[in-house]
């Protein structure tokens, strides 16, 4: 799975994964975050995701990070706004109001061009990653946002009744990508009405990611 793979599903319109309203679970479980006011959010793998419409709505400032371009104007294109677009090598920076949004892979973005960001909000990068690209993308993750805290969502199934995307990711992975850096605690699951596409039942877990504490001096 590369970046061809999500970029001809872009250019065929098979976007399944699009929700057609905000995240249930970011709006429920987002304060556990206690954000404050006007904080910076990074979205990575954002698409043209309506979570980026609700968190501009509640005053904060979104950062995201997408591969398709297509996504990234039809993005600003339902938000009414119109992008100052910046090449920057592999990556191009959209810009308008409170929304910044990097074209290209996640990969190539460097700390410096994201600058600072107050949490991370991950509901579809890390399940979207086959299990030989989540360990780079996570230590990639952790590196470009200097270990901010996250509110991450992941999906419970048997992956053994379908290949992904969306791919399984459980207890023991979470642990695996992130417990080095950061205090993982699970503060929700929930069914997913109907399983996974009716294929076979399937559970969404609501993460916290908390730095882990600085070592007194």
């Amino acid at each position: 799975m590369d970046e061809a793979f999500w970029q001809a599903k872009w250019e065929r319109g098979e976007t399944g994964f699009h929700e057609p309203r905000p995240n249930a679970l970011l709006t429920r479980y987002l304060p556990t975050l206690h954000l404050p006011a006007g904080a910076r959010v990074f979205v990575p793998l954002c698409g043209m995701s309506l979570d980026i419409h609700w968190l501009l709505a509640q005053g904060y400032a979104v950062v995201g990070c997408e591969l398709s371009r297509i996504a990234v104007t039809r993005l600003f294109a339902a938000l009414g706004l119109e992008p100052h677009v910046t090449p920057l090598g592999a990556l191009d920076r959209f810009e308008a109001g409170k929304l910044c949004v990097f074209a290209g892979n996640i990969l190539a973005l460097t700390p410096a061009r994201l600058g600072a960001v107050d949490a991370v909000y991950d509901r579809a990068a890390l399940i979207a990653l086959p299990a030989p690209m989540r360990m780079a993308y996570a230590s990639h993750l952790i590196a470009l946002t200097h270990a901010a805290p996250q509110l991450l969502i992941c999906l419970e199934y048997d992956p053994s009744c379908r290949a992904g995307p969306p791919f399984a990711v459980d207890e023991t992975m979470v642990r695996q990508y992130y417990a080095a850096t950061f205090l993982p605690t699970r503060i929700a699951r929930h069914a997913v009405p109907g399983g996974l596409k009716g294929a076979c039942p399937a559970w969404e877990s609501v993460w916290t990611l908390t730095p882990h504490p600085e070592p007194a001096p």
